[in-house]
């Protein structure tokens, strides 16, 4: 990264993502993140059973500060049973030096040393009926407790959810708060994951979005990875440049992988990466995974809100024939 990026990109994150601390972000418009028990079956949409989250809080940010799992336990209305309720889920918070620059963190490289870093808390879910639709708090931390990274945003922590043992789809959401009983926001911090497992909404008319920013203009092109789409519909690339690019999807229990190469003005702004639902097929209880990557196979970081705003095609002028006279 250019020290000129080094510079602008923490100014546009605290700019533009002071309302960032729910994960689904509002404007992803996604009902709820997922994760299965160690021992499902991969086609009911969740490729390896982990999902890792990154926060940051922004430097000068020194209250303690509070993540929150709304639903954390597996066995009530929010989840997906399959057969008896047996699933145990593991939600481990993580700081210190290594826990978010290692590479397999960010590539969720389970043989590698994705749990990286100083284990902050950890805690193990099954059942329990008091988290049923209530929150969990994890906390409090002092913002320094995590990876200094100024080139992220400050203080990162990571949010590692592991599906332990059992087959049932545990759906939650997550919230950084500086306050213990309440979301309450951090100004200027925000959320990002490089790959990312959720529920898609089962009315067809609703839109859910990802929003990576391109931020290096090293970045030729843009490799799209999704897994167990079951053919739900399609993706959609939007930016200030383009008006919609269409990305394969994938079958069920399969990946697929598109390109797409970014142009010119789409460096420096968000994507709007549009997932559509299939108005005929009435599919419900959807899960899919989502990855993108640059030319070299570097995770894009995927933000909870899009940086800039959410972007705005803008169509080329067309230039009328003037007949002579």
């Amino acid at each position: 990264m250019s020290k000129l990026l080094r510079l602008i990109l923490p100014l546009l994150l605290i700019t533009f993502l002071s309302n960032a601390q729910p994960v689904p972000g509002e404007d992803e418009n996604i009902p709820n993140l997922v994760t299965f028990g160690g021992d499902a079956e991969t086609y009911w949409g969740d490729d390896n059973f982990c999902q890792i989250i990154f926060f940051a809080v922004p430097e000068g940010f020194n209250e303690p500060i509070y993540i929150r799992i709304f639903d954390p336990s597996t066995g009530g209305k929010n989840d997906e049973q399959q057969g008896e309720w047996n699933t145990r889920t593991r939600f481990s918070i993580y700081g210190g030096e290594g826990s978010c620059s290692n590479q397999d963190a960010r590539d969720g490289n389970l043989d590698g040393d994705y749990d990286s870093g100083a284990m902050l808390d950890s805690k193990i879910f099954s059942d329990e009926a008091e988290y049923d639709l209530n929150w969990y708090t994890f906390g409090p931390y002092n913002p320094s407790e995590g990876e200094y990274l100024p080139d992220d945003g400050g203080y990162i922590f990571k949010v590692i959810v592991e599906g332990v043992s059992g087959d049932d789809g545990n759906l939650y959401r997550m919230y950084l708060s500086n306050a213990e009983n309440t979301n309450h926001d951090v100004e200027g911090a925000f959320a990002y994951y490089f790959k990312y497992k959720f529920r898609l909404h089962d009315d067809v008319t609703q839109t859910s979005h990802i929003y990576p920013y391109i931020n290096d203009p090293s970045t030729v092109y843009i490799k799209q990875s999704n897994f167990d789409w079951d053919n739900d519909g399609i993706i959609l690339v939007r930016s200030v440049d383009r008006a919609g690019t269409t990305m394969i999807i994938s079958k069920d229990d399969d990946w697929s992988h598109s390109n797409f190469k970014i142009r010119e003005k789409e460096y420096h702004s968000s994507l709007d990466i549009r997932m559509v639902k299939n108005k005929n097929a009435n599919i419900i209880n959807n899960n899919v995974v989502i990855r993108l990557e640059n030319q070299d196979g570097e995770g894009l970081k995927l933000y909870s809100v899009p940086i800039g705003g959410v972007p705005k095609y803008i169509p080329k002028p067309k230039h009328r024939s003037v007949k002579a006279q």
